[in-house]
């Protein structure tokens, strides 16, 4: 496995927001996954992305994070794997173009490893036939993203390990315990640092789960813990339903950003959104790492 991503290794950068809630906007979510739509409706995923490379993002992910087998068969659309994970990231790559760099996302299967409903060699597979997939489309590095329980993350690794010739960066969703910093299956950041220093990953981080206050504390205890680059992507909130049954996240543009000047004190190499985040808030988080002093 390829561990170097040195060209980042000064300042803070960049990455994209919410693709699953943008999506939610537009009403094409009801019943679907998102993948299915990287065949489906690929122009509505190529705007999404342009919209996060025209409002600046450096790194802009791909519509990838359920494209496993486990996550697809509820869909009868198992044995499409390769078809939508090749899909996302030459979507995500011509909305790129020259601007921005593209890194491929892996998210959880959907099954607890603790629980032993399939083998750990069937989670291995699955993780192996995405990540083939993923690479032979050509992102610059793949992220595992969004896993709540580190079992499940160190077969991800040990795939990524084995078969990948990329950067990778594991990221884990932390937003239970007393003071929100613990996985729902009760991982630490710490525990994070041992297993991705263990396989070797390029970067560490935290995604969705909770909002920035929250996960400020959460990079500097792997800042404390590692010196790994910190990857931080964290939800405009805590969401909440309104009236007309719709999902509402409280932090806006301009509150989400005030964060980032801490963010970079805790010493994040890489500084996006998850759900709740739109293009706006991008544009947010980069006047505001413009005005930080640690990226003069």
């Amino acid at each position: 496995m390829n561990s170097n991503l040195s060209e980042y290794a000064t300042g803070c950068h960049l990455l994209d927001g919410a693709w699953g809630t943008e999506l939610e906007r537009r009403g094409l979510l009801s019943g679907k996954i998102p993948e299915l739509l990287n065949a489906d409706h690929p122009g509505v995923i190529e705007d999404i992305a342009r919209s996060y490379v025209e409002a600046g993002s450096e790194i802009i992910l791909t519509n990838t994070f359920g494209a496993n087998r486990f996550a697809l068969e509820r869909y009868a659309a198992s044995e499409r794997v390769e078809e939508l994970a090749t899909a996302g990231v030459n979507i995500s790559r011509r909305a790129a173009g020259t601007k921005a760099k593209v890194f491929a996302s892996i998210g959880p299967t959907g099954r607890i490893v603790m629980m032993q409903e399939i083998s750990a060699e069937q989670f291995k597979e699955a993780f192996t036939e995405t990540l083939s997939a993923l690479q032979k489309a050509g992102p610059d590095a793949v992220v595992l993203e969004t896993f709540t329980e580190l079992e499940e993350l160190k077969l991800a690794l040990q795939v990524v390990k084995d078969y990948c010739n990329i950067p990778v960066v594991a990221c884990m969703s932390f937003s239970a315990g007393q003071d929100g910093t613990a996985t729902i299956m009760g991982n630490s950041p710490e525990e994070l640092v041992q297993v991705a220093e263990e396989y070797g990953a390029a970067a560490i981080g935290a995604n969705c789960g909770i909002g920035p206050d929250i996960y400020l504390t959460v990079a500097r205890r792997l800042r404390t813990a590692t010196a790994l680059p910190i990857w931080i992507k964290p939800n405009a909130g805590l969401p909440k339903i309104d009236a007309d049954g719709r999902t509402k996240y409280p932090l806006g543009p301009d509150a989400f950003a005030s964060y980032v000047p801490h963010l970079v004190e805790a010493g994040v190499s890489f500084l996006g959104g998850c759900c709740g985040t739109t293009p706006d808030h991008i544009r947010a988080i980069k006047k505001a790492l413009n005005n930080s002093s640690a990226n003069r």
